[in-house]
């Protein structure tokens, strides 16, 4: 297996109403990526059969100008870490790399693919000071990487990184990462309402109305409009 096996795997199901619909689709920060033309379910099936793919090869894909070859990368980094038999070691070789090459990570949907397995299930039972560094960058893919790694926490009933991320990244002036911490927050709230509700009594008033809807998405009507009617609609 190499990363040019891959791409040749993709390449009969290119398509050129794909290859528009994806370059609408990509809002990240490198004005080289180009869609190859594949859908992301072909993608996804494919990475699931390249599991194995070598990281040195994984971070070949990386370094493609490719959006959907960059996707199937993350894929492949993600069924990496879900495999059961993984090793701390293995787990660590994941998270590295996701770091060191955290610079073609640059698309909303590349961070959230991966950063829950990849970032949150090595640093689960480690200390989560790398998450806190990646939250006080200027970056907002790292950002958002922060706060999507502690998904993987809240499956495990852990809201503590979540919440406290929420706090600090409320305000963020970007829009991608506001959407992160209302989806987020959502999900607290899947579990703990009262956690959610409490936070936003606190904070729906001046946060982004985009954070809040997110946040709001899955409480009851009446609550939904309570909030929204003390909120900020020009944030």
């Amino acid at each position: 297996m190499t990363a040019d096996t891959f791409i040749e795997a993709l390449r009969p199901h290119v398509s050129e109403k794909e290859k528009e619909k994806l370059q609408r689709f990509y809002k990240g920060d490198n004005p080289d990526t180009a869609a190859f033309g594949v859908r992301f379910g072909t993608v996804f099936k494919t990475a699931r059969e390249f599991t194995d793919l070598p990281l040195d090869q994984v971070e070949r894909l990386m370094e493609s100008d490719f959006y959907e070859v960059r996707m199937g990368a993350m894929a492949i980094l993600d069924y990496k870490a879900r495999k059961k038999k993984i090793t701390d070691d293995q787990r660590k070789e994941l998270f590295d790399l996701y770091m060191r090459r955290h610079d073609r990570i640059d698309n909303w949907d590349l961070v959230d693919r991966a950063a829950p397995h990849v970032v949150g299930g090595y640093l689960f039972d480690k200390s989560r000071d790398p998450i806190y560094e990646l939250a006080l960058s200027e970056n907002q893919w790292k950002r958002r990487t922060a706060l999507y790694s502690t998904l993987f926490f809240l499956k495990r009933g852990d809201t503590q990184d979540t919440m406290r991320l929420a706090g600090e990244l409320v305000n963020d002036l970007e829009d991608l990462v506001n959407k992160a911490v209302g989806t987020l927050l959502r999900e607290v709230g899947k579990t703990d309402e009262n956690l959610l509700t409490a936070f936003l009594d606190r904070t729906a008033a001046t946060m982004p109305r985009t954070t809040l809807r997110y946040a709001i998405e899955k409480l009851a009507p009446p609550h939904k409009r309570r909030y929204l009617e003390f909120s900020n609609p020009g944030r």
